[in-house]
């Protein structure tokens, strides 16, 4: 048996194809036995009405004979039972039984048994009501305050409620506006009646209200009403749920505080006394049944509900505390105490199933037996130990899930970039100017060698480039198949990409013989796209704001054989000076000396250095490599040009900040602009009209400024995406000129990488200014640490929006300090050693604070001046694009 099923403790099946409803149930005490044992009283639309009182001989058995004790067959339908004080003189508990045409109310009483038969039960009519209306539900209370009896109200199918005290009449009244009965509950701390009207509304009547009210035997006006006598029906206090409900129950467990449940389709609603909602809770699946009942914690409330999963879920307020699974569907749910069992949940279904279960786990009544105990030899057991992990240790270096030899050659990808750009340009929608951009094909190939699925091809490259199609499907069903798919690449914004590479993603999944549905696999090939794509030759310039010289150890190249395209055949065969115009107007300008083995790359913008030195040393390693020259190198020994870098940081973060203020004060206008409907509106379903209070003048403002605000951002979020891929250009040319510069190996190349370039995409959340501070503060402490002072130090694990700049451009500054005084990059566990290394010459020691947050100043002064006021320091001199260079 299941843990989470109901413990069922006793249950039967009522007659044969009889039917049931929520009201059929009943537990209370009917026969006044005085014990404080309940009795379950069920009726049935056959008119059978039956009571129970369950004695099991032990937990699970079915129905005994004794257990039924009483059983009779009326001529109607019973529509629903009650049990309450409903006979005047006596405050004995009498069955209220409602008919669809009738209400009885009989006494239920017992003998007892001389013989073997047991006690005899009989019931008694006391008193009936012939109902003019056809009834629906009823309800009983303690109407209008009245001590020591219960008075019974019914509601009919057309609406009506009729009173009635005891053996007695007391008046009708029509619900106003009823179209279809509800469920129908009486509070008595209010003295109200709740019931949930076919709009789809929870509605209070004050029984007061409904007792004094105009008669309403006839729907129809009459000249008494026309006159005015009598009072008119009004609601006291509404509620719009916005669904059918299915029941309502009043809890209330002291004198202070009562609160009004109500089950609807899928939600359960709990309301105060006024009609405001204390909680709601949305159900997941469609509720049956629902009973409030008392909890043990003070201030909440638990509630039973059934649902059409035959589940039965306990919720203390809002919370799931339990859920059991029953063996049929409830419509009817009770808790009473039984045969001094307190707390029995007693269940009906539709078709007559009626179980008594408990809510607990049975203990397991199995025991492992004991083991002889005997000695442990520890040694074999760490010699047994260290065999086993060998073992698992070798499975892991030779085995996986197919041979290594094989998983490389599942599925291939080749990308091939076509030399010529397209007859017609697939550029659409571009926003680079006057330029006619040009697009370019690029062929991508995949051969599989076995049978894949699922093939997935994804590409991306940086923008604003983009791609006409980045995503395709395959279907590999046979081994030994090409597919080739090709698309275009074009420059759509009026900036530069941060890198012309891209990369072909292929995910796929492999079937083997322990996983058919197949296993996983990723595949990639990078690609890079031509200069000529983004680039136009242009006119040399003689100056320029920022300037960069990178050193080789080879005698310099004709740059018309590196750039072919860009420049024309000249007489000499030396062209030593080029120009680039960028698709958007930037221009930089490349020198080559003609004996210092030096380039000079020039330019307006320092983010535009980048892509033009990084395709000079791409294609100068590629030159000399067709040349059979493999010692080539580049270095820089100019000084770092921080202070052009910290300017586009600084630029970027005021953007950040920029837009973080524009968020917040569009979260306000909106915050004005709702609270300004919200008064419109009262102020159009007020019955009595008044000014508006220049409050649509006000309206339509706010709405002008949203709208303006709303395009601000907008705008701020496309500047900080383009200062974001200028930042990102910058960074990579601090990497490259920071490697050139140390002669870092590819591997702290990589580190470097990481560090200044951990998003692909900035965002307000997650920014690149406080992911690479935390990143630079890391390899401070840990590989470029000077002391075991800085290594105890930690970091905070939050990242959140700085201040301002100042932190991490000290950082910045303090890694290319370390990195001259002879530092290394390194994430190997050594690595947290203090650093010895120090420079030919030697350094002086570094004073340092606060993780080495010192006075970089004084430090620093000789190393990372402003880049712009050592520009006439530089060997090389100006050099005239029109007359050569000469160094």
């Amino acid at each position: 048996m299941s843990l989470f099923k109901a413990r069922d403790w006793w249950s039967t099946v009522l007659g044969e194809k009889e039917e049931f409803d929520q009201g059929c149930l009943c537990l209370a005490d009917v026969d006044n036995s005085r014990n404080g044992q309940d009795k379950i009283i069920v009726g049935s639309f056959m008119g059978y009405l039956r009571i129970f009182n369950p004695h099991p001989v032990k937990t699970g058995d079915g129905v005994q004979a004794e257990d039924l004790l009483l059983e009779v067959h009326f001529r109607d339908p019973i529509l629903q039972v009650e049990v309450g004080k409903f006979v005047s003189g006596t405050e004995m508990l009498h069955l209220a039984v409602l008919h669809s045409r009738k209400l009885c109310v009989y006494s239920v009483s017992g003998t007892l048994g001389n013989v073997e038969h047991g006690n005899q039960y009989q019931i008694k009519l006391m008193y009936e009501h012939n109902l003019q209306r056809t009834a629906c539900n009823m309800t009983y209370g303690s109407f209008g305050g009245v001590k020591g009896r219960d008075l019974i109200c019914i509601q009919s199918m057309d609406g009506m409620l009729m009173v009635f005290e005891q053996e007695s009449y007391a008046f009708g009244r029509f619900l106003p506006g009823s179209l279809l009965p509800g469920p129908l509950a009486y509070s008595s701390r209010t003295d109200s009646f709740i019931t949930v009207s076919s709009c789809r509304q929870v509605e209070s009547y004050k029984y007061q209200v409904l007792a004094f009210a105009t008669d309403a035997d006839k729907r129809q006006e009459t000249e008494q009403q026309k006159l005015g006598s009598g009072k008119r029906l009004v609601v006291d206090w509404t509620l719009n749920i916005g669904e059918q409900a299915l029941d309502i129950c009043i809890v209330s467990f002291n004198q202070s505080t009562s609160s009004v449940f109500v089950l609807g389709e899928r939600n359960i609603f709990c309301l105060k006394d006024n009609g405001q909602i204390r909680f709601m809770k949305k159900l997941d699946c469609s509720p049956s049944c629902f009973l409030p009942y008392c909890s043990v914690s003070e201030g909440t409330i638990n509630t039973l509900i059934g649902n059409h999963n035959s589940m039965l879920h306990v919720y203390q307020d809002v919370t799931l505390k339990w859920a059991t699974q029953l063996p049929h569907i409830p419509v009817a749910v009770r808790v009473g105490c039984l045969h001094n069992l307190k707390g029995v949940v007693v269940t009906l279904s539709d078709d007559g199933h009626l179980q008594c279960s408990y809510l607990g786990t049975d203990p397991s009544l199995f025991r492992a037996p004991k083991v002889e105990s005997r000695e442990v030899n520890y040694d074999e057991l760490d010699t047994e130990l260290k065999e086993l992990q060998k073992i698992i240790k070798d499975a892991n270096k030779t085995q996986g899930v197919w041979p290594m030899s094989e998983r490389e050659d599942d599925l291939t990808v080749s990308v091939t970039v076509l030399p010529n750009f397209d007859s017609v340009s697939q550029a659409m929608d571009v926003e680079v100017g006057t330029d006619h951009v040009p697009s370019i094909t690029v062929k991508i190939t995949l051969h599989n060698r076995v049978a894949v699925q699922k093939a997935k091809l994804s590409v991306c490259v940086q923008p604003p480039l983009v791609l006409t199609r980045d995503q395709f499907t395959f279907e590999f069903v046979a081994p030994e198949m090409t597919r080739t798919v090709t698309f275009s690449v074009f420059l759509k914004g009026s900036f530069m990409p941060s890198d012309l590479e891209g990369n072909a993603v292929v995910s796929y999944s492999r079937p083997t013989e322990r996983n058919p549905d197949g296993i996983p696999r990723v595949i990639q090939s990078k690609f890079r796209l031509p200069l000529k794509l983004i680039c136009l030759p242009g006119q040399p310039s003689k100056t320029a704001s920022h300037k960069l010289t990178i050193d080789t150890n080879k005698s310099p190249v004709s740059l018309l054989s590196l750039f072919p395209g860009f420049a024309n055949q000249s007489d000499d065969d030396q062209v030593n000076v080029l120009g680039f115009r960028f698709l958007g107007g930037s221009r930089v300008t490349l020198l080559a000396s003609k004996t210092s083995q030096r380039y000079r790359i020039q330019s307006e913008q320092f983010e535009d250095l980048w892509l033009i030195t990084n395709e000079l040393i791409l294609r100068l390693q590629e030159y000399f490599e067709k040349q059979g020259i493999k010692d080539f190198t580049c270095s820089f020994s100019g000084s770092m040009p921080l202070q052009e870098y910290f300017e586009l940081i600084d630029h970027h973060f005021e953007l950040r900040v920029n837009g973080e203020k524009l968020e917040e004060l569009l979260s306000e206008r909106a915050v004005q602009f709702r609270a300004i409907q919200r008064r419109l509106l009262t102020r159009f379903k007020d019955k009595t009209p008044a000014p508006l209070q220049h409050l649509d003048t006000l309206l339509d403002g706010t709405y002008k400024q949203v709208i303006a605000l709303a395009d601000a951002v907008e705008e701020n979020q496309g500047n900080l995406f383009q200062s974001f891929t200028r930042l990102t250009s910058a960074t990579h040319l601090v990497i490259l000129l920071i490697g050139l510069w140390q002669q870092l190996s590819a591997d702290q190349i990589a580190i470097l990488e990481a560090s200044f370039l951990p998003l692909q995409q900035d965002t307000q959340e997650l920014g690149w200014e406080e992911t690479v501070d935390a990143a630079i503060s890391h390899l401070l402490k840990t590989c470029l640490s000077k002391s075991s002072k800085e290594q105890a130090l930690n970091l905070s694990s939050h990242l959140n929006m700085p201040k301002d700049t100042s932190r991490l451009k000290k950082h910045i500054t303090l890694l290319c300090d370390r990195l001259a005084k002879g530092g290394r990059l390194c994430l190997s566990t050594d690595a947290t050693a203090p650093q010895t290394m120090v420079m030919p010459g030697g350094c002086s020691t570094i004073p340092e604070s606060d993780l080495g947050e010192r006075s970089i100043e004084q430090d620093s002064t000789g190393l990372f001046t402003d880049h712009r006021q050592l520009i006439a320091e530089t060997p090389m001199p100006e050099v005239s694009p029109l007359q050569g260079a000469s160094a």
